[in-house]
């Protein structure tokens, strides 16, 4: 393996987390039949709903939570909105933490509520439902469905974990450091401790409760109280993960699941890292193949030339930083964070020439802005969302992490060789969960979610955030799942994809018709 390039890095666990918020921002940009679904109540405007009567077989000690009276008042101009009381210790459920949930009506009789999560971890259900919803689903889907969305514990409305101001955000986003010198290893490893430490003392005890494993036993309160006996649930990303612990947690309480853009569970961190690495630099070749098909194209040559020239571009701004219009600094790490964003989706690709066109010209304005959407900063300067926190804090108790450095340098070399564009960017990631103040909750294992009803797996074989080797994994683990395949660039595929993806999910939602395995959609 080629040795780990000695130049300067932007921020590992700044680049991680902004991949994470990209796809969260890019959201925003022979048949079996089952059985239809059960009548739902749901919720009545402006009313303190009844006391849910389909909880289920709970445990003495949650059916205060699952029987909570939810009030729900009209907000956001069509919408309804409520709080929700869950325990923020399933073991010791006595202290409660809350989550923010809007109501999306279908309009007429629903046949039942659709929870929808868009991903990250750290995605606001609240904000896609509330902003983008007839973006991620369609006008059939709504008129037959309630869908609620929600933060998850620890994501912005809801009981919020909080890390750093939104000064400090900027400079964290801007931070560069190179872990494969001794010096720049004990930096980073010092910069982990010191962002560890404050995550701990601004969010206190919930920082280590925002686990998937709590975050999906909320889910099936949530379905208590909107009155459902079966959850339906659409998640996209690590929307996918959440909903496949659901499964195997409660698989009697299964509806419809529609998993989009699978990420395979047995999957370590460091698998999962590499497995991005590799993607995203299939997905950059992607790109520039199209790019070079245009005539305003700023990248010569072949397609290796055309790549050679991101390489090169982006090596020139680690070694001197460019200046946008509004006089901030743009240094590696932004400038990167601002690449990926359009990756997530081919119809964003234009934008992506476009940045890269200004770039090379000295002017990084263009980049910057994509940098900023991702990070859901707004031009005031202040963050409209507290995601990039969230990913850290789930994913240092959802995964076990290596934090060896012999080991990390060999993971580095492999992600430089698997990715030479980005791989270098996405090393070192250990450092950040070796610091944390809590020990990982989870285990990555298969699921199999045996005895829930039937499963709809969705994977894009262009996907660059999860590879759709991902989603033939989740479907092969999932003992009753079946796998739908769009044949496209970009990340997930319900919402973006052509008519055929489109009519899958809505008969599978709407019908219980379960798509045969295997189907490919182009």
């Amino acid at each position: 393996m080629p040795p780990v390039r000695r130049r300067p890095r932007t921020s590992v666990r700044t680049l991680r987390r902004a991949a994470a918020a990209a796809g969260a921002a890019a959201v925003v940009l022979g048949s079996l039949v089952a059985c239809t679904p059960e009548e739902s109540q749901g919720p009545e405007e402006g009313t303190q709903s009844a006391a849910p009567e389909v909880i289920g077989d709970v445990p003495a000690e949650l059916e205060s939570y699952y029987t909570q009276e939810v009030v729900w008042e009209p907000c956001e101009e069509d919408f309804l909105c409520a709080s929700v009381e869950v325990p923020m210790d399933y073991s010791d459920p006595g202290s409660s933490i809350g989550l923010e949930v809007i109501l999306a009506e279908s309009g007429g009789t629903p046949a039942g509520t659709i929870l929808l999560n868009p991903g990250g971890p750290g995605g606001s259900g609240y904000d896609t439902v509330l902003e983008s919803l007839k973006g991620v689903t369609t006008d059939r889907l709504r008129s037959s469905f309630n869908v609620l969305g929600f933060d998850p514990r620890g994501v912005g409305r809801s009981t919020p974990v909080d890390c750093l101001s939104d000064k400090e955000l900027d400079e964290a986003r801007s931070e560069t450091i190179d872990p494969s010198t001794d010096a720049g290893f004990e930096e980073a490893r010092e910069s982990a401790r010191d962002y560890a430490e404050q995550c701990a003392t601004e969010s206190g005890e919930l920082l280590g409760f925002v686990d998937t494993k709590s975050a999906a036993r909320d889910m099936d309160i949530l379905r208590a109280v909107v009155n459902d006996p079966k959850l339906n649930y659409l998640g996209f990303s690590y929307g996918t993960f959440l909903g496949a612990t659901y499964a195997e947690l409660f698989p009697e309480n299964v509806g419809r699941m529609v998993l989009d853009g699978g990420i395979d569970p047995s999957a370590s961190n460091e698998e999962i890292t590499l497995g991005q690495a590799r993607a995203f630099e299939t997905a950059i070749r992607s790109y520039v193949e199209d790019c070079q098909s245009s005539s305003n194209c700023p990248l010569e040559g072949s397609v290796d030339d055309g790549v050679q020239t991101i390489r090169d571009l982006i090596a020139s701004v680690e070694a001197s930083p460019l200046t946008a219009a509004d006089g901030r600094v743009v240094n590696a790490s932004i400038f990167v964070s601002g690449f990926i964003l359009p990756l997530y989706n081919d119809a964003n690709w234009p934008a992506l020439t476009q940045a890269l066109s200004s770039a090379l010209r000295g002017d990084p304005t263009t980049m910057l802005m994509l940098a900023d959407l991702g990070a859901e900063r707004n031009q005031d300067g202040t963050y409209a969302s507290n995601s990039s926190e969230v990913f850290s804090a789930v994913n240092c108790l959802d995964y076990p992490m290596e934090t060896d450095r012999g080991a990390m340098a060999v993971d580095a070399a492999e992600l430089d060789e698997a990715s030479p564009t980005l791989g270098r960017f996405l090393a070192y990631g250990g450092l950040t969960c070796e610091a944390w103040p809590h020990a990982p909750v989870n285990e990555p294992h298969r699921i199999t979610a045996e005895g829930a009803a039937p499963l709809l797996v969705i994977g894009t074989t262009g996907d660059p955030a999860t590879p759709y080797e991902w989603s033939q994994a989740l479907a092969d683990q999932l003992d009753s799942a079946v796998l739908l395949t769009w044949e496209a660039e970009g990340h997930t595929a319900y919402g973006r994809g052509n008519q055929c993806i489109a009519d899958a999910v809505d008969d599978y939602f709407i019908d219980g018709t379960v798509p045969e395995d295997g189907l490919v959609c182009s």
